[in-house]
């Protein structure tokens, strides 16, 4: 069993970035994709961006793509989320998350449903 824990959350200026980490321990993440979800006041959960078991493949949301970059270390067991222009809008509480369902699989799983492990979440703060 493999547990997340996110950090590099904070309070930023608009237009001004943050790198999101997401260590993984217990477990290694190698043949399983991981992604980035974020919950908004008053909002339900969304996905912000994901990326398969090797870094080949990356997902987006329309409203962070060219502004965020997700990545991946292997080797270092972790899982990253470079914010950069963020925006008021980009408030939320950020998790990261994996799923042990989709092992070494060409499709990437889009919906919260299909990931298994979350980590507890880091809180991003935009000021306008």
């Amino acid at each position: 069993q493999v547990q997340l824990v996110e950090s590099g959350g904070g309070l930023v200026q608009a237009g001004g970035s943050l790198r999101l980490s997401c260590a993984a321990s217990g477990r290694s993440l190698v043949g399983f994709p991981m992604a980035w979800f974020r919950r908004a006041p008053g909002k339900e959960r969304e996905l912000v961006a994901a990326i398969n078991w090797n870094g080949g493949t990356t997902y987006y949301i329309d409203s962070v793509q060219g502004r965020f970059t997700v990545s991946r270390d292997n080797a270092l067991n972790t899982a990253y989320l470079e914010m950069s222009s963020l925006k008021p809008e980009d408030t939320a509480i950020y998790y990261c998350a994996t799923s042990y369902r989709y092992y070494s699989n060409r499709v990437l799983p889009k919906d919260a449903n299909e990931y298994d492990y979350w980590g507890q979440g880091t809180q991003v703060t935009v000021s306008s």
